[in-house]
């Protein structure tokens, strides 16, 4: 069994432990022989104060959440941001449509409508990964080339959506939003992207970004297909 690799949340340097445990409960934090600071100082930190500097995107947090912890909850936690970003966007087409009693939650569940913008938003997060990897496969292909490698950087991409799930408070607050507010939520995640490649890549800023960039581009291509299949499909139905 291969022994687990840690890495210092500072410099990036490999670590075999992130602590040892002595004998009366006695802890003792790794110091990183290349930094010397303690390999992960967020084993001793809350959740919360963790939680806090992944949102101030800190590039620390990052490799302790990503590199150092086993999280297994990342792709119910891209369901669940697919479910959020499909309600809103459901929920601003049935604004520009008609209104409709808030209240009426078996009508909400029958709405075809809420389906087919989920299939988008999980179409654009498919176009999303797909245009990233092949970005990393053009550039870092002995890199990509590696499953463990490949793994990690879907669990980082995933986890790093966590930020679609500001828009709840848009649904709590019913409906009372702005495009700036979408706008700024939409920003937030594309940086929190980019500074998971950055940590599991070890690269540097530019390139995560551009990484990021390129499935955006290819994200919102995608999206484009589908709004085109969708008009043609109308016009088809309506000159029928």
């Amino acid at each position: 069994m291969a022994a687990l690799v840690y890495r210092c949340v500072e410099c990036n340097e490999e670590a075999s432990e992130l602590h040892r445990d002595y004998s009366h409960g006695i802890i003792k934090i790794t110091i990183c022989k290349s930094c010397q600071k303690p390999v992960d100082k967020y084993i001793e930190y809350d959740p919360v104060i963790i939680l806090i500097d992944a949102i101030l995107c800190k590039v620390q947090a990052y490799r302790h959440i990503i590199l150092n912890t086993k999280i297994n909850i990342h792709w119910k936690l891209c369901i669940f941001c697919l479910l959020c970003e499909a309600y809103l966007r459901w929920s601003q087409l049935q604004d520009s449509q008609q209104t409709v009693d808030p209240t009426d939650i078996i009508r909400y569940a029958k709405e075809w409508d809420f389906y087919q913008m989920f299939g988008l938003a999980s179409l654009e997060l498919a176009g999303f990964l797909s245009g990233a990897f092949f970005f990393l496969w053009l550039t870092k292909d002995d890199f990509i080339q590696k499953k463990s490698n490949r793994n990690t950087l879907l669990i980082a991409l995933l986890l790093s959506g966590y930020g679609k799930l500001l828009v709840i408070p848009a649904v709590i607050w019913e409906h009372d939003y702005s495009p700036l507010y979408i706008n700024l939520i939409k920003f937030f995640v594309l940086a929190s992207n980019a500074q998971a490649v950055r940590v599991v890549l070890n690269s540097s800023r530019r390139f995560a970004l551009s990484v990021i960039f390129v499935g955006w581009i290819v994200e919102q291509f995608t999206a484009c297909i589908f709004q085109q299949l969708k008009l043609s499909t109308s016009a088809y139905v309506t000159n029928t």
